[in-house]
């Protein structure tokens, strides 16, 4: 796995972004831990959240803090892949259970596989970066699989430039829950929730959590709408 000093000794760059409102070389790699994924994760598919690049605070995302609320934390420090994975990253990370009812609950609205990690613990202000790799420019569609207690917007920016705006993210919230912290875990799909424009090859797509926060975000799924940039 990389070290923080050897992917800023890289000095990658996928293009100009904007970096606390200045625009300068993007220094993250693609995630990449010999276990679940190697390099920029591929247009059209699954985009996975807790994939997010390699590069630390400021560079690859931006949290509120720096503790892993999930990994480490919430889920104990036991040497397991899934209990410890990226541990010592500010991004919140855990993955679905499926003991208890945790993530298999009869309120889920779309069940999701067991052991999926995702991003949590979002709070509004915080970012996180993720290259992909797109087979040729086109125009996709993103499905979100997510949780969200109370409701929120997240955007997404391409290349460091907006391309979706405030995307309303649908409470999952059910009051016929009677478990009160399964709130939390009461799994969707927003299908269509946004419609972009990417380039042949890759490009870095930034995540922001605008308002409400407290969202479990899994993975976009990228569908391709036309099968050539200008064609049909």
């Amino acid at each position: 796995m990389l070290t923080r000093s050897l992917v800023v000794s890289l000095g990658v760059v996928f293009g100009s972004l904007l970096q606390g409102g200045q625009v300068g070389e993007y220094r993250g790699v693609p995630y990449e831990d010999g276990c679940h994924t190697a390099g920029a994760q591929k247009v059209p598919g699954k985009i996975e959240c807790a994939f997010y690049d390699i590069g630390g605070e400021g560079i690859a995302y931006h949290d509120s803090d720096a503790k892993n609320q999930g990994s480490g934390g919430l889920n104990p420090a036991d040497g397991t892949y899934l209990n410890e994975f990226r541990k010592d990253e500010g991004v919140d990370t855990s993955y679905t259970k499926y003991h208890d009812s945790i993530d298999n609950s009869p309120y889920d609205l779309v069940q999701p596989s067991a052991d999926l990690l995702y991003v949590g613990w979002t709070e509004p202000g915080e970012w996180f970066r993720i290259t992909v790799d797109a087979t040729h420019a086109g125009t996709y569609s993103m499905d979100l699989l997510y949780t969200s207690n109370r409701g929120g917007t997240v955007s997404v920016d391409v290349n460091g430039k907006d391309a979706t705006g405030p995307l309303q993210v649908q409470s999952t919230y059910n009051a016929a829950d009677p478990i009160a912290w399964r709130q939390w875990h009461h799994w969707n799909r927003m299908t269509d929730m946004a419609v972009i424009q990417l380039g042949a090859g890759r490009s870095v797509l930034t995540v922001h959590t605008l308002s409400g926060g407290n969202m479990n975000l899994q993975s976009f799924d990228f569908k391709e709408v036309l099968h050539r940039a200008g064609g049909k």
